[in-house]
């Protein structure tokens, strides 16, 4: 029976962007399904003993950038170390992808997701901008106004919440995390352990 995926991302993660190919290209190669989940990192960190990337150490920020430069090197992603909108404002977009997810498109939520950290990773865009993000929904075939709409609902601000509590109860601490059979697999660089996963 194919597996499932369930998938903890910030669309603004550089971890998350530099993962996002593979994850799509593994999935499909398993036939296993994917869901989506772009919680709150701002509400799991605090809960999980984690720290947003300005109050870490600064070796640590230092040795983050030293590793994106070999993933970068090693995968032939494009990627802009230092994108010109980072950090920015990912709820509304975060809650576009879940308006998406909750129609029951849950691969043009993935799409829709991987516009984003493209846009901010790749191609210096602003996501907090509702006229930039406006663009990259409608960049992938959705309708922006109805879109945007659904975003601001009580209804999909409730699902955030949820979803984001729902990840802390699982265990979740960073992005991405996949979740497979209730395995935790943090991280872009433990894809070859969910390789093997899907593969079980």
């Amino acid at each position: 029976m194919p597996k499932h995926i369930d998938y903890y991302a910030s669309l603004i993660s550089p971890w998350t962007y530099l993962g996002s190919a593979r994850i799509e290209a593994l999935a499909a190669r398993h036939g296993a399904t994917v869901t989506i989940w772009p919680v709150d990192f701002g509400q799991v960190f605090p809960a999980s003993g984690g720290l947003p990337l300005p109050k870490r150490a600064p070796q640590r920020q230092a040795y983050r950038m030293m590793e994106l430069k070999r993933w970068r090197a090693h995968l032939g992603v494009p990627i802009n170390l230092q994108p010109k909108f980072f950090p920015a404002n990912e709820q509304p977009a975060a809650r576009s992808v879940i308006a998406v997810r909750e129609t029951g498109d849950g691969a043009k939520a993935i799409a829709l997701a991987h516009a984003v950290l493209r846009g901010v990773w790749e191609e210096e865009k602003d996501i907090s901008d509702p006229q930039t993000l406006a663009g990259i929904i409608a960049g992938i075939g959705l309708d922006p106004a109805k879109i945007a709409a659904a975003a601001e609902s009580p209804e999909i601000m409730a699902r955030r919440e949820a979803d984001t509590k729902r990840a802390i109860d699982r265990g979740v601490f960073g992005a991405p995390s996949y979740v497979i059979d209730g395995e935790i697999f943090w991280g872009q660089d433990r894809l070859d352990f969910v390789d093997r996963k899907l593969g079980s």
